[in-house]
């Protein structure tokens, strides 16, 4: 067996999931309309005890059309963090508004309360608060700023889908909160987005806007429904097979079969034709059949991050704390010597994470264009020459984690 041990490349495709994304590839009547959408808010909105959920095509199409549906407009300012996706500031600009970004806290890679305070203004809006690899963040007390300043909060739960703040799930705390079904996300349609609210004015403007988008082309739902297959049936397991799987996955791109997680427009600001869209139902049609694992999925990454706990507490290196309630998305630790340890696990066939390493990610995200100012959030800017994600994910196998902790001790071994 040739694949390698990663983070990403379709993590939580199990036999199930490939078999469904198998047949709905022979049936494309099935690919844009169908009751699976309805099905799947309904099922998500009663999983997290909430009144809406409103599905479109990806997590930054949900988030965009919130804003747009609080009103948010040119001029207007909208905060969030730095150590993020560009893809989060992205739908801010794109309702015209301005995006201001706030430090993080060393430990929690969560928005810091103290910036937050410190960069409202009278044009301030809204803030959008991330919870950073399934871990929530300080919400009680950016909760109690933002009503004594009058601002919506929008959760950003692209990460942290079951993950919980005082025994309520996350994504319930805010005026809206937006969640990912993206091809590396807690679960996934490789595309995929939901909107959820409590509130029925807000909920009314959401369906509104879904009501009157496109459904994606059957071409990229085609892309979607062949990348689980093609990353587990081929890429994966031929990846160290005198390179063919890495071959596989570059032709593939380059004929436009698999589509990119961020677009290259993206990284300088603009706004492609996909975005936003509706949710297809064939997509639906995977995310519900995730959906019914969530459970398992999410203890399985608690219990992978308790043996990383245990195991590397001795190394020197920093891990993260761990608060109950987070569902361990991503186990991130830090150390100085981060990107020569990515690199050297690489070439070892560990394709370990990398998020953030750029304090807007990805590489080669123009500043400039998504107004982020170097030098405005050092904390994030400090912590993202630092990080290393180990894989969680709930495939990943007890030898695996085994050997990653190996991997781990033989590197530092070596460098001291």
């Amino acid at each position: 067996m040739f694949s390698p041990i990663a983070i990403s490349l379709s993590p939580n495709t199990e036999k199930d999931d490939l078999l469904l994304a198998l047949k709905l590839l022979f049936s494309p009547w099935r690919w844009q309309r169908g009751k699976a959408i309805k099905k799947l808010e309904k099922e998500f909105a009663q999983y997290l005890g909430v009144k809406y959920a409103i599905s479109f095509n990806s997590g930054r199409a949900a988030q965009y059309l919130i804003l747009k549906s609080l009103r948010i407009k040119k001029d207007d300012q909208v905060l969030l963090q730095a150590f993020t996706c560009v893809v989060v500031p992205n739908a801010v600009l794109w309702t015209g508004a301005k995006p201001v970004y706030v430090d993080i806290e060393d430990q929690t890679f969560n928005l810091n309360p103290i910036d937050l305070e410190k960069k409202i203004t009278p044009l301030t809006k809204a803030v959008i608060v991330q919870h950073t690899f399934g871990q929530p963040a300080e919400l009680e007390r950016i909760l109690t700023i933002a009503k004594k300043n009058n601002l919506f909060i929008i959760e950003d739960c692209a990460h942290s889908l079951g993950a919980k703040f005082k025994e309520k799930f996350l994504g319930t705390f805010g005026k809206a909160s937006f969640f990912s079904f993206g091809r590396d996300k807690v679960i996934s349609s490789v595309f995929g987005g939901m909107a959820v609210t409590n509130d029925s004015q807000l909920a009314k403007r959401l369906k509104e806007y879904q009501k009157n988008l496109p459904f994606p082309s059957y071409f990229w739902i085609f892309q979607q429904l062949l990348h689980p297959i093609l990353f587990n049936v081929f890429i994966l397991p031929l990846y160290h097979f005198f390179n063919l799987g890495k071959a596989i996955l570059v032709l593939s791109q380059k004929l436009n079969l698999l589509s990119f997680p961020v677009e290259k427009k993206e990284k300088i600001g603009q706004q492609p034709k996909i975005h936003p869209t509706r949710l297809a139902n064939a997509l639906a049609i995977l995310v519900l059949n995730q959906l019914k694992k969530i459970e398992k999925f999410n203890q399985k990454r608690q219990q992978i991050a308790k043996i990383y706990e245990k195991n590397l507490k001795e190394l020197p290196l920093k891990l993260p704390v761990i608060k109950e309630s987070s569902i361990c998305f991503r186990y991130t630790i830090k150390t100085p010597l981060a990107n020569k340890l990515y690199q050297w696990a690489k070439k070892k066939g560990f394709l370990l994470g990398n998020w953030y390493s750029n304090v807007i990610d990805p590489q080669g995200v123009d500043f400039d264009k998504i107004e982020y100012k170097k030098g405005s959030c050092p904390q994030a800017e400090k912590v993202a020459k630092e990080v290393v994600n180990l894989p969680t994910h709930p495939r990943l196998k007890k030898k695996e984690i085994n050997k990653i902790i190996e991997l781990l001790r033989e590197f530092f071994k070596d460098e001291n």
